[in-house]
């Protein structure tokens, strides 16, 4: 194995000259005399005791509204992305704390029912906002800036002020490319401005370890869970051990698995990485990852019970978005308006409280809920309101939605 520390004069830290834009936020933060945390520590625990961070847990990775409590959820991923991101950085002597930060909010985004989830709402972003876009990296950063918030010391919402180096890290961790040795970008750039995902890389060495860990993290993961949904068969299996022959014939790997994968890749990572030759893995690890990717999308995501349930989740999505619409039938609501759809009692609720947190329908009652964060949405605008509905809907999980759901198709 080669030598620790390699990327150790790159890492993110006082002495690299780009530091004050690393850590730099809209507002200043406050600050306490007895705080022991660095600021990137500080953006982990804020993610963290998020309620988005909470509603990964009834998200899907893969399989949708799962019952069953071995089954991977967007949770478990973020936090496996974690362990993976902040053991390769620790070794290579990069900022395992920015890490942790960006790995701890780079799924915040996902819509329910996973990139199927996404996929629905993007198209009714476009059908009913001509181009506009929405994809889930830019939604996590988009819920971390303006949706997510905290109280502060005096028992106000305020919106969460996270640093630029974790916010960038975020939005740029698309891995759904098959690209190896990824290098930072040079130039610093306006966030909002990104349009499409992996149009830039990250800022920071460290947002490019998060990038390369997503993929590291959910390869094996989605295999042990197709393995006790008994999804593959005997030849399917074959097929794994023909793809691991094919490009590791000389491995003491006899079969794949989480952890044999994370631990394999994990070594080869940071044997073939350096500040030179970017954070790269060998060829033949590669050509695994590629390929053990291709296995996974072809044999367990397009497998026909998911496909079965795409159709579900495409239905409940629409008919919530509908549902919504409906409201705005009562062209100048207010929120007391909102009230009097007494059939949706849950959908109800918590759009109304939506509203009046986010929009400007109540400011004087939103003064008075002691709720500081920025207003995103005029009600007076049929536009405004569409994207107020639709982000509304990319904020629930699983379990949320067919309960909303539930509740508009009974009578």
């Amino acid at each position: 194995m080669e030598h620790k520390n390699k990327f150790k004069k790159v890492k993110a830290c006082p002495a690299n000259p780009l530091w004050s834009k690393f850590i730099e936020r809209e507002n200043k933060i406050y600050s306490r005399p007895n705080d022991i945390r660095s600021e990137f520590a500080r953006d982990y625990t804020r993610i963290l005791h998020s309620n988005g961070y909470r509603r990964l847990k009834t998200k899907t990775q893969v399989f949708f509204a799962t019952k069953n409590d071995h089954i991977c959820t967007r949770i478990e991923h973020v936090n496996h992305v974690v362990s993976v991101s902040t053991t390769i950085a620790k070794f290579l002597g990069l900022n395992e704390e920015l890490v942790s930060a960006i790995a701890i909010g780079h799924d915040i985004g996902h819509a329910p029912f996973g990139h199927h989830g996404e996929t629905v709402i993007r198209e009714i972003f476009k059908r009913e906002i001509p181009n506009s876009n929405f994809w889930h990296e830019k939604n996590s950063l988009f819920f971390l800036d303006d949706i997510e918030t905290l109280k502060n010391s005096s028992g106000f919402e305020e919106n969460m002020n996270l640093s630029y180096a974790v916010r960038d890290g975020i939005i740029t961790h698309c891995g759904e490319v098959n690209e190896n040795s990824i290098f930072p970008r040079k130039e610093y750039i306006d966030l909002n401005k990104i349009e499409k995902p992996n149009q830039h890389q990250s800022f920071t060495w460290e947002g490019c370890v998060v990038k390369i860990s997503d993929k590291i993290a959910y390869l094996g993961r989605d295999i042990e869970d197709a393995m006790f949904f008994r999804i593959l068969s005997y030849s399917n299996y074959r097929q794994i051990n023909e793809i691991l022959k094919r490009h590791l014939p000389k491995s003491n790997i006899r079969e794949i698995n989480n952890g044999v994968l994370i631990h394999s890749f994990i070594i080869d990572l940071i044997n073939n990485s350096n500040p030179e030759r970017g954070i790269s893995l060998s060829q033949p690890y590669l050509n695994l990852m590629n390929d053990i990717k291709s296995f996974n999308y072809s044999v367990i995501y397009k497998y026909w019970r998911i496909e079965s349930f795409k159709n579900y989740a495409t239905l409940v999505i629409n008919e919530i978005f509908k549902t919504l619409i409906h409201f705005y039938k009562y062209k100048n609501f207010n929120s007391t308006d909102i009230s009097i759809i007494e059939d949706f009692p849950t959908l109800r609720r918590y759009f109304n409280d939506w509203l009046i947190k986010y929009s400007n329908i109540d400011l004087k009652k939103k003064k008075k809920l002691k709720l500081n964060n920025r207003t995103i949405y005029d009600i007076n605008s049929k536009e405004s309101y569409i994207k107020c509905c639709l982000d509304f809907i990319a904020g629930m999980t699983d379990s949320f939605a067919i309960k909303v759901y539930e509740e508009i198709i009974s009578f």
